[in-house]
Formats: C-alpha cells, sequence, structure tokens
C-alpha cells in the first residue's frame, strides 16, 4: 500500500514536502527504538528487571516453557474471556454524570491514587491551561476555556456535573476514572467481596470472578483484560480530531507511543496483588500480553482517527502513515509467534483502504479489530509469546 502516493494525489507541492518530510520524521523515529515501521527487532539490552530468562534476538518461532499459573490467574483469564459489554466497545470520554472522583477512589487505593498525584496525568489539572502551547492552540480554535471546551476536556481533564447546580466543571486532570470508566455504575459492584464483613483477602476466587465480569458489564476499564486498559491509553495518545491538528496546530498523537514502556514507569500501580505493601511488577506473561495488545490497540485508534480525515493534510497523512505501521508492527509479530487471532486481525486491516473520506469502511475495521483485541488478552496463553522476549522494552526504557 503507498500511503505517500495515495494521500498525496492532487496535492499542492507544500503539503506534498509537508508529508513526505512528516514521513522521514516517522521513520527517524522508529529507527531509534524498540520497533521499526516494518517490523519489531531485538532490544539490545537482555535485562528486564523482573528475573526474567535471557532474551535472545532471533526472529525465530521459540517453543514456549510452560509456565505455572496461580489458580488466581486461572480465574482472571476466565472472567476476562466472558462476554460482556465492554469486549469490542471502543473507549470514549467519561460521563460527567457518573464520575465519582478520585476522592472517593482513595478510600480503597491510597497507594495507587499517591502515585497518580506525582504523574503528569494528575499534573494537568494545575498546568495545561498555563501552557503558551496550549493557549496557542485555544485561541487559534477560539477555544475560551480549556477547562470547558469538550475537545480539551475529553483527554485532559475529568469532568463531573455538580449536584446541586447541575453545572458540569473540570474537577481533576487525567484521573482513575479518565482510564478505568466512570464508576457510578460499578462501585458497589467493584468492592462487594461476597458480604458485610468479608474483605478483599477473604474472597473466594468465584466471587472474585463473578465480581470482575459484572464491573466490567457496567462500564469499568478493569485491568483484568489489559486490551481495556491500552483502548484507555491510546484514545488520547492517537489525535483523532481533524480541525485540532490541522487548525490548531496540535500535535497528532504521541507517535513514541509504546504500551509496556509507558504503562510500567512512573504510573504504574499494581499494588491490589500484594495487598497494598509494594508496586508489584508486572510478571513476564502480563508483558508479553501488553507488548501485542498494544500495538492491536494502536491499531484500532488509527484506524479511528484515519476514519475521520477528510483533507489531504498533516492530519490525514500522520494518522494514516501511523496506521500502516501498526499493521506492519502486527505482522511482524506474527511471523514470530502462532496467533490465529492476530491472523484474523491482520485480515480485517488488509481488507480496508486507508484513504481518506471512508469513515464507515474503516470504523467497521476498527470495531471489529477492537472485539479481536480484547479476545487476544482474553484468550491468548502469554507461553504462546515467547518468541517476542527479545523484543519487548526493557526496565531502563521506561517512562
Amino acid at each position: 500500500m503507498n500511503l505517500q502516493a495515495a494521500l498525496s494525489r492532487n496535492l499542492q507541492p507544500s503539503a506534498v514536502v509537508a508529508g513526505m518530510i512528516m514521513g522521514m520524521l516517522l521513520i527517524a523515529w522508529a529507527d531509534s527504538g524498540t520497533i521499526e515501521p516494518l517490523g519489531i527487532r531485538p532490544v539490545p539490552d537482555a535485562s528486564r528487571g523482573h528475573d526474567l530468562p535471557e532474551a535472545r534476538p532471533t526472529l525465530d518461532h521459540v517453543e514456549p516453557v510452560r509456565e505455572t499459573q496461580p489458580e488466581v490467574q486461572e480465574t482472571l483469564v476466565g472472567v476476562a474471556a466472558s462476554p460482556v459489554s465492554a469486549a469490542g466497545a471502543a473507549a470514549a470520554p467519561v460521563d460527567p454524570h457518573l464520575v465519582i472522583g478520585s476522592e472517593t477512589c482513595v478510600k480503597c487505593h491510597e497507594n495507587e491514587v499517591k502515585v497518580w498525584r506525582s504523574t503528569p496525568h494528575h499534573r494537568t489539572f494545575d498546568e495545561l491551561h498555563r501552557r503558551p502551547e496550549a493557549k496557542e492552540i485555544a485561541s487559534r480554535l477560539g477555544i475560551r476555556s480549556i477547562k470547558h471546551d469538550g475537545r480539551c476536556v475529553n483527554c485532559h481533564y475529568t469532568q463531573q456535573v455538580d449536584a446541586g447546580s447541575g453545572n458540569v466543571h473540570a474537577i481533576e486532570g487525567v484521573s482513575c476514572e479518565s482510564c478505568h470508566g466512570a464508576a457510578a455504575r460499578y462501585l458497589d459492584v467493584h468492592h462487594d467481596y461476597g458480604g458485610e464483613h468479608v474483605t478483599r483477602a477473604m474472597e473466594s476466587p468465584q466471587h472474585r470472578s463473578e465480581r470482575l465480569r459484572r464491573s466490567i458489564a457496567l462500564g469499568m476499564r478493569n485491568p483484568v483484560n489489559v486490551y481495556l486498559v491500552a483502548q484507555s491509553c491510546l484514545r488520547c495518545h492517537t489525535t483523532a480530531d481533524e480541525e485540532l491538528v490541522n487548525v490548531g496546530g496540535h500535535s497528532p498523537g504521541s507517535l513514541e507511543f509504546e504500551f509496556v514502556s509507558w504503562s510500567q514507569g512512573t504510573i504504574r500501580h499494581n499494588f491490589v496483588r500484594t495487598d497494598g505493601r509494594q508496586n508489584d511488577p508486572s510478571s513476564l506473561g502480563r508483558l508479553r500480553l501488553m507488548f501485542v495488545s498494544g500495538m492491536i490497540a494502536e491499531l484500532e485508534a488509527g484506524l479511528r482517527a484515519t476514519a475521520v480525515a477528510t483533507e489531504k493534510a498533516k492530519y490525514g497523512i500522520t494518522a494514516a502513515q501511523r496506521t500502516d505501521r501498526a499493521g506492519k508492527r502486527l505482522k511482524s509479530v506474527s511471523q514470530k509467534v502462532s496467533s490465529p487471532i492476530i491472523d484474523e486481525i491482520l485480515n480485517v486491516f488488509g481488507s480496508v483502504k486507508l484513504r481518506l473520506n471512508n469513515e464507515a469502511e474503516l470504523t467497521r475495521a476498527a470495531e471489529a479489530i477492537a472485539t479481536l483485541g480484547y479476545r487476544f488478552a482474553a484468550e491468548t496463553d502469554p507461553n504462546s509469546l515467547a518468541g517476542l522476549d527479545a523484543f519487548i522494552p526493557p526496565t531502563n526504557r521506561w517512562k
């Protein structure tokens, strides 16, 4: 698929040059990281910091070594595979009417909220509207208040409806509910461990499984299925607003985003598995699932972004190039490990054209890939992905 030719046809010379420069910048960036546009390559430093086996930089499929999984992990896999309303649904901005705010979350997740308060996600609330570049974008688009205009709030803030006045206002930056879903509907189910005096430590595996299934059905983007989290990340780290980019001058997204390295550093908050004692590193198996799920989520987000492109300019060209790159990465993965679900995803992607004014077709493909991505995270045995170990970003590349 010759994207540059397809998207630059009939462009004015200046726009063609801009698109070519943009493409060269994308390739230059990709060559400096762990993943290339035409595939994935092994990470030179094999150290993962989690007592992981030595990574061998080979492109051949490696017969997986069976890992013993705790009983609760088997239970969680069963939960993630259950048919629920969240499976395959696109990540969307939270409904202010259903937002409860982090002050409710902190009652049970004190350590998680403490980590969040040290991140840029939290600081956005006090800092973003003061930044000169944000003010310039707002000015170009005629936006009077960054904290109130929907196109800014949808990614940078969390809004809530005031119970007294009925007014909607921003209460936090990128918060718990920005990533895990507005909690009003699932809160009671989420913290019910089986009875009035039953604690999380006392909860039976069967009840935990049902609790998580019901929470997801009520809108929670629970990390029991890592694809749900990857979708939340890519919803905002892929800009899907043509005017925001072409007129406002906003970035077309985080082109260097990679799910493992961007989620396992400063924003990691895995305290549940240790009952709040420590910020538990993710297991090798979970990192494998995250590595591929992030690519699938980027492909889905890229298709949704390209779907709304209507003109041959920075937004459309960048969205299409990023989507094409995500597809090529997944193709490279399919050559290293065996996964029928990845093959299905590539078939869906291969059936569409990355072209302007093709919203219906590209959106249908994105929705199909979202469903398959959820299934991939729910059904894939992490041991089957052992051939990717040499490609997963090591701890020294986590942000």
